[in-house]
């Protein structure tokens, strides 16, 4: 890639989404050429290559799963909606085992049409986990409630903040339920830091996604996820207070934006390593030959 070793990436993780316009055979070559060793996988392009092939494809490559998205969408208030929901998360749990994560990350899901019962929505929550927290466990995996921004409550998921996830996964053993650390959506929270020592002391982190934060939003809130470095992020702070909290686990890029996915994959993989070492490791920046 650049010709140089690269620091720290023992735990460095790709999430498919970064690199959208490569297929799952491109990202499995493409990582292992970089001496990436850890891909965050999406449901979507791995049922379409076929979960199975999948979990072949990453391992003959040398790769290990770091977590699957996405579960979640548990906040239905009809008695279909949550029972097609409940089998949509067995089903995504399934896969999560089948690949070798024990992450299975959960978006908890926006509020139902005509609602305005935000305290309501997130019990459905609880109870949806109280339910598949053990099936879960069965197989090996961890749901992982991952809090977004609070730009997306009313139609993507009615847990906003770090304390909001914990408050509902600590009702549940650690081994069955924890959280998501990322820090588009947390990077705002002036009560983060007292939440990650919190989630650390419970060893509830089961997860730990970055990307940066930038101004105006280039495509709106989903698809705004800034390269790192080029937003207002700590991220090096992130990774310096999730580490105080005692989690040793992969450190996983996850970046929507379109702008990355109409170049070349290698390129921007290239580059996020680049930013991965200066922004979050603090490596100095390598000049010259």
């Amino acid at each position: 890639m650049t010709g140089r070793a690269r620091c720290g990436l023992e735990r460095f993780s790709l999430n498919q989404q970064t690199v959208r316009q490569w297929s799952l055979p491109e990202l499995a070559a493409g990582c292992a050429a970089a001496g990436v060793r850890q891909v965050g996988l999406w449901r979507g392009p791995v049922r379409e290559y076929g979960v199975a092939a999948a979990a072949r494809l990453v391992r003959d490559a040398g790769l290990a799963v770091s977590s699957l998205c996405r579960g979640g969408f548990l906040t239905a208030a009809d008695p279909a909606g949550r029972t097609a929901a409940l089998a949509d998360n067995r089903a995504a749990v399934e896969e999560a085992a089948a690949l070798g994560t024990g992450t299975l990350v959960l978006v908890a899901g926006g509020l139902p049409p005509g609602s305005r019962d935000l305290p309501g929505a997130r019990e459905r929550v609880g109870a949806a986990l109280a339910e598949l927290g053990p099936y879960a466990a069965g197989l090996g995996v961890r749901l992982a409630i991952e809090p977004l921004h609070p730009m997306f409550a009313s139609d993507r998921c009615v847990v906003s903040t770090l304390r909001q996830a914990l408050d509902l996964a600590e009702r549940f053993p650690a081994g069955q339920v924890g959280v998501v650390v990322d820090t588009y959506h947390l990077w705002w929270d002036d009560a983060v830091a007292g939440q990650l020592a919190r989630a650390g002391e419970g060893g509830r982190i089961a997860a730990f996604q970055l990307a940066d934060w930038v101004t105006p939003l280039p495509e709106g809130a989903l698809l705004g996820r800034g390269q790192l470095g080029d937003g207002c992020v700590d991220l090096r702070w992130f990774h310096e207070r999730v580490g105080a909290a005692g989690y040793r686990g992969p450190v996983e890029v996850e970046i929507f934006h379109r702008g990355l996915w109409a170049r070349d994959g290698g390129e921007v993989l290239a580059e996020v390593l680049d930013r991965y070492e200066r922004h979050v490791l603090g490596v100095p920046t390598v000049t010259g030959g």
